[in-house]
């Protein structure tokens, strides 16, 4: 089975399709992929389907929605030749809940994940090529946001915003290890957008303005915090982290050599940090 959960969804036996057109089998059919391989309690289904209001035929409901699941599963085992398992052998019913078995095959959010923690491994060992190679690998595997053609409920909410989390750490750690190569120009543009649309990532910005003022564009590099500062004080009430601040007086006081010294003292985020990424915690350089 190949699962693709990082985009749209698609799950295919075979080669062929399995993922229903109808809105509540697609969800039950999203979060099984996600937990491919694991039992997803009939409670997380309910719930993510009804939000905490289901029908008192919910469990009924629930298992005719298995059963559409099924029949999907049976075609695409009679169309790829496969005659020792059945859809009951892919699609488990298990005490409390139910189990998707992928025997075997692909998952781009497990590929994801091995990826990216390769890429980690190697930012803490400074292999600093390696790291951007692996960690631009694993963010290719992402073709949109996790779940986009699925109507999600509580249950693949709270996956999506799990999984924006990983990718966003991902794409720090990538930035990060590109500042060390002394990819500062390549960066600019995609910078450029990241600070738009993550408008209180501290750490998107203070490599933003790294990367501009190594460039030459001291300038810039001090209106992307002044931008920053006013959206905090705005939006959240807070000042930027001592970190940002001490990058900006950096920047003001002197070249671009300082400045790089300046921002190489702040610790390098370590493998466990870069699993549990803080917005406002800041690593550049």
């Amino acid at each position: 089975m190949d699962i693709e959960v990082l985009g749209t969804l698609a799950v295919r036996e075979h080669g062929v399709s399995i993922t229903p057109t109808a809105l509540k089998p697609r969800q039950v059919l999203a979060l099984l992929a996600l937990h491919a391989d694991q039992v997803v309690p009939v409670s997380a289904l309910i719930e993510e389907l009804w939000a905490g209001e289901p029908p008192r035929s919910a469990r009924t409901t629930l298992q005719t929605y298995v059963l559409q699941l099924r029949s999907l599963i049976t075609t695409a085992l009679e169309r790829g030749g496969d005659q020792t398992r059945t859809a009951k052998d892919v699609l488990v019913t298990l005490p409390g809940g139910y189990l998707l078995d992928s025997n075997g095959g692909t998952s781009d959010v497990r590929e994801f994940d091995r990826l990216a923690g390769l890429g980690y491994r190697a930012m803490d060992s400074g292999d600093h090529p390696g790291a951007a190679r692996l960690l631009r690998e694993a963010l290719a595997l992402w073709s949109g946001p996790a779940f986009a053609d699925v109507a999600g409920g509580v249950q693949l909410d709270m996956e999506c915003r799990r999984l924006e989390e990983t990718r966003l750490c991902a794409l720090d750690q990538r930035i990060e290890a590109d500042l060390r190569l002394g990819r500062h120009r390549e960066l600019l543009a995609e910078l450029t957008v990241l600070a738009s649309r993550y408008r209180t990532h501290e750490n998107l910005h203070g490599q933003f303005m790294l990367a501009l003022h190594r460039s030459g564009r001291r300038g810039e590099a001090l209106d992307v915090y002044q931008r920053l500062r006013a959206t905090l004080v705005r939006e959240l009430g807070i000042e930027p982290s001592v970190a940002l601040r001490r990058l900006q007086r950096s920047i003001l006081m002197a070249g671009p050599e300082a400045a790089t010294a300046t921002a190489a003292a702040v610790p390098a985020p370590s493998a466990a940090s870069a699993q549990n990424p803080d917005e406002r915690l800041v690593r550049v350089g």
